[in-house]
């Protein structure tokens, strides 16, 4: 499965459009990264915990979009686009979603 964050994917014509897909992920932060975000927020720098959850969240998404795409009897997703949002105090989304596409 060819996924791309641009309009097309080169050197291949797009046949038909098959509609959205969208994969998504909503996950909660543990006492030990809100321990370490804590201290991280006093002192300044990367917290490595939550840098680790958002791209295992992106992974999962992106993963689930292909899925869907692919359910659908698509060969790509084009115009991939990341969102994000907090759920609530302790949970955030990331969501992806493109056009899945059949291409000649």
């Amino acid at each position: 499965m060819i996924f791309t964050t641009t309009p097309d994917v080169p050197n291949r014509e797009i046949a038909e459009n098959m509609g959205v897909v969208v994969g998504n992920v909503v996950q909660s932060k543990h006492v030990g990264r809100d321990l370490m975000a804590g201290l991280k927020g006093l002192i300044g720098g990367e917290i490595k915990g939550y840098t680790e959850m958002l791209a295992d969240a992106r992974d999962i998404a992106i993963e689930r979009m292909v899925m869907e795409a692919q359910k659908r009897g698509a060969d790509a997703v084009v115009n991939i686009r990341f969102t994000t949002s907090a759920i609530m105090a302790n949970a955030s989304e990331i969501m992806a979603y493109g056009t899945a596409v059949k291409l000649k």
